[in-house]
């Protein structure tokens, strides 16, 4: 997977202006007055206080763009992360929410194992969950009802890592469709997720299904 080196700040500022909502990429600093969005309200870059009209595509790509950059992805991953959901039964923007939503990653970071998705998908690819007792260490694995997540025995004794358990309350519990043991170091998927569990951030996944249907 390709890295961003650059500020998630920048991202976050670019991409959620404008649409609404912040992205999280920074965990408990974004909901802190050090929060760039919060001290610097406009885009990043030299022309990021002119004001300018968006055309009806660029609305739909920043949206996507949005979206991708929130859970991490690079767009091949996106967009087949798309044609899957295009393929499955119901409305393809919840199924496409429903997919980024059950990666293993953002799982474990739904279910307040890390304070930020790019700190789950790094625990994950080091192999220390393992899912249904077997070592996983591929962030983009798809999680089904009833799959259980659980950091390895050696791995809780890692300060480094058990600072990453972070209080879920944070961000205003936990989602319906998992289930925490934080004890036992363990988390449990119980259904697919709904729709009004995407968590604070606002999307509008219809501009992303009408981009990729030009």
């Amino acid at each position: 997977m390709a890295r961003y080196r650059d500020s998630l700040c920048r991202i976050c500022r670019r991409e959620s202006i404008k649409e609404g909502g912040k992205l999280f990429l920074k965990g408990e600093r974004c909901l802190t007055e050090k929060c760039a969005v919060e001290r610097r309200p406009y885009p990043p870059g030299q022309h990021g206080q002119a004001k300018t009209k968006a055309t009806d595509y660029g609305i739909r790509l920043r949206e996507k763009q949005k979206v991708r950059k929130m859970y991490g992805l690079v767009e091949k991953q996106f967009r087949h992360l798309f044609e899957e959901a295009s393929r499955g039964k119901g409305v393809t923007g919840e199924n496409l929410l429903s997919l980024l939503e059950r990666r293993l990653d953002n799982a474990v970071f739904r279910m307040g194992f890390a304070a930020t998705r790019q700190e789950a998908r790094q625990i994950v690819s080091h192999g220390h969950f393992q899912v249904n007792g077997r070592r996983c260490s591929i962030p983009s694995r798809i999680l089904r009802p009833g799959d259980e997540v659980v950091l390895k025995e050696k791995s809780r004794k890692n300060k480094k890592i058990a600072e990453l358990f972070t209080t879920v309350e944070q961000r205003g519990g936990l989602p319906k469709w998992v289930e925490t043991d934080l004890k036992a170091w363990k988390g449990i998927v119980k259904a697919v997720p709904e729709r009004e569990d995407m968590g604070q951030i606002q999307i509008n996944e219809q501009l992303i299904v009408e981009l990729y249907s030009r």
